[in-house]
């Protein structure tokens, strides 16, 4: 499934296409995906102007200019195409190529863009159906059951260190079932957790309280776990993002955060950190592989 630094690649990959756009027309050419599409879907989208692009978590949302947002994930294997001037790209960064397919084109948004006369297309693709699509009211977005008990972003100013010692204050909870809990950071998925473990040459297995004073202040190491976390975030999604599962870029290439996985898929491969010597391992942790370095993780 995408993480975070996809969904934020295909938000951006998608953003100059859209936004400010008209929605001329739409296509719904099965009545669900994952769950079935509402049924005021076309309604409510035709004839509105796109005003912007965001994210939560590792969902993307799109507002139009009547308050209303469409609500999109991506699922195992959904992604969005955009045609235009007989070109399609496809925004995102996926290891392995996206579908095209048409028979898998399951929604179409027509546009016209009224600044350059131009219109385009915004397909949304997926195979395996395990994507959804739903409209909610902007002004109601965090009352939406998929946000309500969602934590902070990675990425924003509410994560720090004294707002993670909160959550981990009195958790014999493993560090990386912790740190992969939404209601404690939105959107911090496996590949990006073992990564930042690793970077903070912190043990998975480690209980999280450890990382907090007898009186709830954050120890050191949990300031520099909290930074790393923020790091590989940021580096990922300058990278535009690492999936394992065929997301490409707007122009077509290949990411490259993968080949710059540090621990993550490198079991029985040399540890990278400096002078340690020692393995990449794997565990099973929650039904999740960890990657880790018994010798210098600890």
């Amino acid at each position: 499934m995408p993480e975070l630094p996809e969904v934020e690649t295909v938000r951006r990959g998608l953003s100059p296409a859209m936004e400010g756009a008209f929605v001329r027309q739409v296509e719904l050419r099965r009545p669900d995906l994952r769950f079935p599409l509402p049924r005021d879907f076309v309604a409510r989208l035709e004839g509105r102007r796109v005003l912007g692009l965001a994210r939560r978590a590792k969902y993307l949302l799109i507002d139009l200019d009547d308050g209303t947002t469409v609500i999109a994930h991506l699922g195992m294997s959904g992604s969005f195409r955009v045609e235009a001037n007989d070109a399609a790209t496809t925004p995102g960064d996926f290891h392995r190529e996206r579908s095209k397919d048409e028979k898998h084109d399951h929604v179409v948004i027509h546009l016209d863009r009224p600044g350059d006369g131009g219109s385009v297309r915004v397909i949304y693709n997926d195979p395996r159906r395990f994507g959804f699509m739903d409209l909610a009211l902007r002004n109601e977005i965090d009352d939406y059951p998929a946000f309500r008990t969602l934590g902070p972003e990675p990425v924003g100013n509410a994560l720090d260190a004294d707002y993670l010692a909160t959550r981990f204050a009195g958790k014999v909870q493993p560090l990386k079932t912790a740190l992969l809990d939404q209601s404690v950071i939105a959107g911090l998925g496996n590949i990006y957790v073992c990564e930042a473990l690793w970077r903070s040459h912190l043990a998975p297995q480690r209980a999280a309280a450890t990382l907090v004073t007898p009186g709830g202040r954050p120890k050191k190491e949990l300031v520099v776990l909290t930074d790393a976390i923020r790091a590989v975030i940021a580096d990922a999604i300058a990278a535009g993002g690492s999936s394992l599962r065929d997301h490409i870029q707007t122009d077509g290439t290949l990411g490259y955060f993968q080949h710059s996985f540090r621990v993550y898929d490198r079991e029985g491969e040399p540890c990278l950190t400096p002078g340690c010597g020692g393995t990449v391992g794997r565990i099973v942790q929650g039904g999740r592989s960890t990657f880790y370095c018994r010798a210098c993780q600890k």
